[in-house]
């Protein structure tokens, strides 16, 4: 439900980024001599008002989402620990590791992925292709560093075309993070509802595997 908030909050940043754009291009076709300034502050504060709104179901998301991944890494570390490559607490940890973190929670996943898909009673592990899981970490990566760029940017634009093509950019990145979260809305089914099969199965393909 939070992943599906912040694709709302997203599309309503766009929504008043397009908004803020009108008019500021209107004001330039004819030099601003109908530029209505209490529509623009108005505009103004409604995009910063969805930038804050952003932020704050991005935290909470953030922190849900981590308190989750947490949780499918120590059910992995049930299913078959040696298909970890990190311990347990890096589920948490590797978020928070500057540039690592590009890699470390994709890695960790893998094993938690992996794991998660050993369905056969005999020990025997089925094929479940990673591409969502690539989808969504390939799209998490993208759109962090898609809102970087933009956001530097946005604090660069000075002259009114700088700032309509910062607003621009800004769009396009909150688009794109919508995709993003649907992505992630996917594998977090995905690989909730394959944890749960294998838990169905208790600890008896361990037992049997040599």
């Amino acid at each position: 439900m939070l992943l599906s908030l912040v694709a709302v909050t997203d599309l309503l940043a766009v929504a008043a980024g397009l908004n803020l754009r009108g008019l500021i291009t209107d004001g330039l076709a004819n030099d601003f001599e109908t530029y209505d300034e209490s529509a623009a502050t108005m505009a103004d504060h409604l995009y910063g008002s969805a930038g804050v709104l952003q932020g704050v179901m991005m935290l909470a998301t953030g922190i849900v989402f981590i308190v989750w991944f947490r949780r499918v890494r120590l059910n992995a570390e049930v299913f078959d620990p040696s298909m970890q490559p990190m311990a347990p607490g890096w589920a948490v940890g590797s978020w928070f590791v500057p540039v690592a973190n590009l890699v470390l929670p994709r890695r960790i996943a893998g094993g938690i992925w992996t794991a998660s898909a050993q369905t056969s009673t005999d020990g025997s592990r089925r094929t479940v292709p990673a591409t969502l899981m690539n989808l969504w970490w390939g799209g998490w990566v993208c759109t962090l560093l898609f809102s970087w760029i933009t956001t530097r940017l946005s604090w660069r634009a000075e002259e009114v075309e700088e700032i309509v093509d910062a607003t621009d950019l800004t769009m396009a990145s909150d688009a794109f993070d919508v995709v993003a979260a649907v992505l992630a809305i996917l594998f977090v089914r995905r690989l909730t509802r394959m944890q749960g099969e294998r838990a169905a199965l208790g600890l008896y393909p361990l037992g049997t595997r040599s």
